[in-house]
């Protein structure tokens, strides 16, 4: 078993459709996402890239000097970075609220398995048939195919919204 570190957030949706993501340790970021579905963000140290849901609730996050690195939801509003040291919690999603209530009552642990860390690396051709599979999974109708990237957190990622903002765009 892991025990990552756990950083809360919450999200606020702004009238230009982008969203401010208030940070428990005190950071900000502003975060949009693209009609092709990638988000783009900025934070308040300089920073900026990008985040796309690859498949398989598998993220992949471009820093904007090119650096790689992905991550993995595990539910109840909870993402998984890296090597696990890391996993942020959505607490304005109701998952994240719910995934709350069930560490409290003690259903489930901050705890993480290995199976459910992001891999470290992935080839080109891996993180295409990652995008094959969630492009297959939203065409089907993304519903009862036992797919874990069948439903993030109640987001509907198939939908071309005109990139408007889901509860939990890439935690």
């Amino acid at each position: 078993m892991i025990r990552p570190r756990e950083i809360g957030y919450t999200d606020e949706l702004l009238a230009d459709g982008s969203v401010h993501r208030a940070y428990e340790d005190g950071r900000q970021e502003w975060r949009r996402r693209d009609p092709d579905g990638v988000v783009r963000w900025h934070d308040d140290a300089d920073g900026s890239g990008t985040d796309e849901l690859l498949g398989a609730r598998t993220i992949k996050r471009v820093l904007a000097d090119g650096t790689v690195t992905y991550g993995r939801d595990i539910g109840y509003g909870r993402t998984l970075w890296g090597n696990g040291d890391t996993m942020m919690v959505n607490r304005t999603s109701f998952g994240g609220r719910m995934g709350a209530i069930l560490v409290g009552l003690g259903v489930t642990g901050l705890a993480v398995t290995a199976s459910q860390l992001p891999p470290l690396s992935l080839t080109p051709e891996e993180e295409e048939e990652l995008r094959q599979q969630a492009q297959a999974t939203s065409s089907s109708g993304g519903g009862d195919s036992g797919s874990a990237d069948a439903d993030w957190d109640g987001g509907d990622w198939g939908n071309d919204d005109g990139g408007g903002w889901s509860d939990d765009d890439f935690g």
